[in-house]
Order: structure tokens, then C-alpha cells, then sequence
């Protein structure tokens, strides 16, 4: 490689794919980190990751308190989470009822809102410094 080349913004390595499974996965890593810090902070119990035989259903972080009752959050690189992304959230509400605090799905949106089901959407820039 050389300076002209560089200029140019010729690539220098092979591709790294920036969307996909592997962003999906990095975003998750840094959402949970952060949810991770928060709740050690709230003296929350560890933070779990929910996923039933054969996988029917998951959910990305479960913040358990003392007392029983939780937090679910989902983890999605999309600006507007469909009723597909939140289809597990649904789900663990009917199995627990008034034992889940809240559910959320974490999102790239710059905006965080409630929607219609109830559900917080929360862009993962509000969980930084």
C-alpha cells in the first residue's frame, strides 16, 4: 500500500462485512455491557440471557431484582422494531404477567418512545455517558 493508495481510500484489507450477524453481535455486546454496569449500580441481581428449550423463545438481557420481578430488554440494529422483533417480550409478559417491570427492545432510533403494545423503545445512545 502506498500513499496514493491510501488517498484514494483503496481497501487495505480484505472486507469486514458491517452489517448482518456480526454488527447484530457487536451491538448486543455493547448494549450489554451497559445494561450490565446500570444494574450492578442498581445492586440488581447478574443479568441473564433468557432462552427456552430449542430456542422457541429468547430474550436478549434479563435484569432480575431482589424480589423477583424483571426487566426484558431486546436488543435490535433497526431504527422501528416490528411486532416481530418484540414477538418474545410478548411472549415472557404473558408467561410472568405482573412479575416483568418493563419490557424494552434497545435500538439504533434516535428517539425513544412507547409503543401502541406498551413496549419502551430506547435508542442505545441514551444507555452511554
Amino acid at each position: 500500500m502506498n500513499a496514493d493508495a491510501l488517498l484514494r481510500g483503496d481497501p487495505v484489507a480484505p472486507a469486514i462485512p458491517r452489517d448482518g450477524a456480526l454488527l447484530g453481535g457487536l451491538f448486543e455486546s455493547l448494549v450489554t455491557n451497559d445494561v450490565r454496569v446500570y444494574a450492578q449500580a442498581a445492586e440488581a441481581e447478574p443479568v441473564a440471557h433468557l432462552r427456552v428449550h430449542r430456542g422457541e423463545h429468547e430474550v436478549d438481557l434479563i435484569v432480575p431484582r431482589a424480589d423477583g420481578r424483571v426487566l426484558a430488554i431486546e436488543v435490535k440494529t433497526t431504527i422501528s422494531p416490528s411486532d416481530n422483533d418484540v414477538r418474545h417480550l410478548k411472549w415472557l409478559a404473558g408467561e410472568i404477567g405482573d412479575d416483568l417491570l418493563d419490557a424494552v427492545v434497545v435500538t439504533t432510533a434516535g428517539d425513544a418512545y412507547r409503543r401502541s403494545d406498551g413496549i419502551a423503545v430506547v435508542p442505545a445512545a441514551l444507555l452511554g455517558p
